[in-house]
């Protein structure tokens, strides 16, 4: 495990975020260099070798159903993170009176907007639910997909590891009880073996989502106590405040019971998720390993074949 190294911490990140990207003008997103997204392919390259077998291949748009999300219960539990696609909509002289005032300096364009039938995606993982219930039931067997997107979550933050837009990639089971907290306890130890591959100092605990309001305290809560989410935290800023950069996340048969999803004995089915935050790890690889890719470890730079 590697050793992380701390040095005068404000002026290392800001290093690294001028060597890695560029400016946008809005905080969390940002235009990447070609050194940062040669590692972030060699990283999912890598990831790939570790594909479960049998696994289904889908690769998402970074939107998707508004009505599919607000079924999955996001809106109620994380309303400060959604973002929704709006549009200007009706006849061509409405829409140009609507950017005519705007031009003029009467009114702003974005006051005409309508919501569209489409989000952001906020994670890799929502479309495959109603994509696997129109199939019927689940096999015996299970499922298993390998899903990926580019994600959005309202955050905006000037933190090198927490960006507004981010690309996540996801393995997801889909099957029996036994069968979930199976998967999730090998890949808990997959993933260390892969940090370790990486060179990456990290912890593995217990974590909750960060719920919206008084209510969404409670079930932070009881995802603590039933130890429903853990965080693979590495030191990106600092030891004491780690950043998640893949997680292990244990639905129970919440997807089950919102999408009917039932296994061939007609239980309701189980869920969960291996998350990987790519961009969260390909910054944690910078951070530990510094900016000359050309200088890191031979067994990490053999590992991501860089």
């Amino acid at each position: 495990m590697a050793k992380f190294v701390e040095d005068a911490g404000d002026d290392r990140l800001e290093r690294l975020t001028r060597a890695l990207f560029h400016e946008t003008g809005v905080d969390g997103v940002y235009a990447r260099t070609g050194l940062y997204e040669g590692v972030v392919e060699a990283l999912a390259a890598l990831i790939s070798t570790y594909r479960p077998k049998g696994a289904e291949i889908l690769r998402f748009p970074p939107v998707m159903s508004r009505k599919q999300l607000e079924r999955h219960g996001y809106l109620k539990s994380f309303p400060n993170l959604l973002g929704c696609v709006s549009c200007l909509s009706g006849s061509e002289r409405q829409i140009r009176g609507v950017v005519d005032r705007f031009e003029a300096g009467e009114a702003e364009w974005t006051d005409e907007l309508d919501a569209a039938d489409l989000v952001l995606a906020p994670a890799a993982c929502y479309p495959v639910y109603p994509l696997v219930a129109e199939r019927g039931p689940v096999p015996a067997h299970g499922l298993v997909f390998d899903v990926a997107c580019d994600c959005f979550r309202r955050e905006p933050s000037r933190d090198i590891d927490r960006f507004q837009s981010f690309r996540m990639r996801e393995y997801v089971c889909i099957g029996a009880p036994d069968q979930i907290r199976a998967f999730r306890e090998d890949w808990i130890g997959r993933a260390k073996g892969l940090a370790d591959r990486l060179g990456l100092s990290y912890r593995v605990d217990v974590a909750s989502d960060p719920f919206f309001g008084r209510v969404g305290q409670l079930a932070s809560q009881m995802q603590l106590e039933n130890e429903l989410k853990f965080e693979l935290l590495v030191p990106v800023k600092s030891e004491e405040a780690p950043t998640a950069c893949m997680s292990f996340n244990y639905h129970k048969d919440h997807f089950g019971e919102v999408w009917g999803l039932h296994t061939e004995n007609g239980d309701l089915a189980h869920t969960c998720c291996v998350a990987f935050g790519m961009d969260r790890l390909t910054v944690a690889l910078f951070a530990t390993h510094g900016t000359d890719v050309e200088a890191w470890p031979t067994p990490v730079r053999e590992a991501l074949r860089v």
